[in-house]
């Protein structure tokens, strides 16, 4: 018998919840991710993916299952969660919540690994998620929210912040003398572009609210299921558009591959309606964002996390190419 700890999730309190769930024979955590606590479960019957829902939030999580199981129906690929005996996928034990889903067999592909075609299959597959989220969810939760953007004032005081901690860090590394470089180059940029502050966004629908590579699963040449609904919500959805081209398509120098993410974009305004003037000021939002988001040095410096920081080479290049290719990354998206 596999035994639960602090860290371990309590499988047998866990599997006599549902029926025939089989005996516990393994019970690794899965180690892709940033933010989510997840184990492959193996037991006498089969794998499954065992999730700790770490925010606890016990109705927002039954709110995501039920989002992808009515999304299953309308045929988009996910993997909803197993009901146990009594009808529910939420199970609390100890003031903890947790949902069990079948494994998925499957790889997960980055922007370089994908053709052309594939880029179009994305854009696509973003596309029928938010058409589809919007059947699925209540419909007046979409329609009045704004969305501000961020205020350059409180972005330089934090670089001010974040460039006396790169300095004093110790011992100093390659990190901090390249943080310092694009905490001084953003700070150009921002005084440079500051009057091109966007005004509030209208949130458009419901998205998923993190597509990425981690968060999609391919079997071979097709997506398999698109998992971690986390951050379900109302939001600008062609921003999500943007977000996800700008992680699935930057190259490692800080570029995007823009003749997939125009591929990609093409398939997107088809599948869910959107003309290119909602994706051009979606860029320029996003790209906003981008100019003033220093996320992952927050992490480093006022968290001590430094998970994140193996992507802040790509992404602060990003910032710096995206201000100075503007024209043709708004073309790619609307052209």
């Amino acid at each position: 018998m596999l035994r639960s700890s602090v860290t371990a999730p309590p499988l047998d309190a866990l599997l006599r919840r549902y029926e025939n769930p089989g005996e516990p024979l393994s019970c690794k955590p899965v180690t892709q991710g940033l933010l989510n606590r997840g184990y492959r479960l193996a037991t006498t019957r089969g794998a499954y993916f065992l999730k700790h829902h770490l925010d606890g939030d016990h109705d927002a999580i039954a709110r995501q299952h039920r989002a992808t199981q009515r999304l299953q129906a309308l045929g988009v690929p996910v993997a909803p969660p197993l009901e146990d005996s009594g009808g529910e996928t939420v199970a609390v034990i100890g003031g903890r919540c947790y949902a069990l889903h079948p494994w998925i067999d499957g790889r997960h592909r980055n922007g370089s690994q994908l053709s052309t075609a594939q880029s179009r299959r994305l854009g696509s597959l973003l596309g029928l998620v938010h058409t589809c989220l919007a059947q699925v969810m209540e419909p007046h939760a979409a329609r009045s929210a704004e969305h501000g953007s961020a205020d350059p004032e409180k972005t330089f005081a934090l670089i001010d912040e974040l460039l006396e901690k790169a300095r004093s860090s110790r011992p100093r590394d390659s990190f901090d003398t390249l943080a310092e470089h694009r905490l001084l180059q953003r700070r150009i940029l921002l005084e440079r572009h500051a009057g091109r502050r966007p005004p509030p966004g209208r949130a458009g629908g419901w998205v998923h609210g993190d597509f990425h590579p981690l968060n999609l699963l391919y079997r071979g040449a097709e997506p398999a299921a698109i998992v971690d609904w986390d951050r379900l919500g109302v939001q600008p959805r062609a921003e999500e558009a943007v977000r996800a081209a700008a992680i699935f398509f930057v190259l490692p120098a800080g570029q995007l591959e823009l003749t997939k993410v125009r591929a990609y974009a093409r398939a997107y305004r088809r599948a869910a309606g959107a003309d290119a003037a909602e994706l051009r000021a979606a860029v320029h939002r996003v790209w906003w964002e981008r100019l003033n988001d220093f996320w992952i040095l927050r992490w480093r410096y006022q968290l001590d996390d430094r998970r994140a920081d193996p992507q802040f080479p790509a992404a602060s290049a990003l910032a710096v190419w995206w201000t100075e290719e503007y024209e043709a990354v708004c073309e790619a998206f609307a052209g």
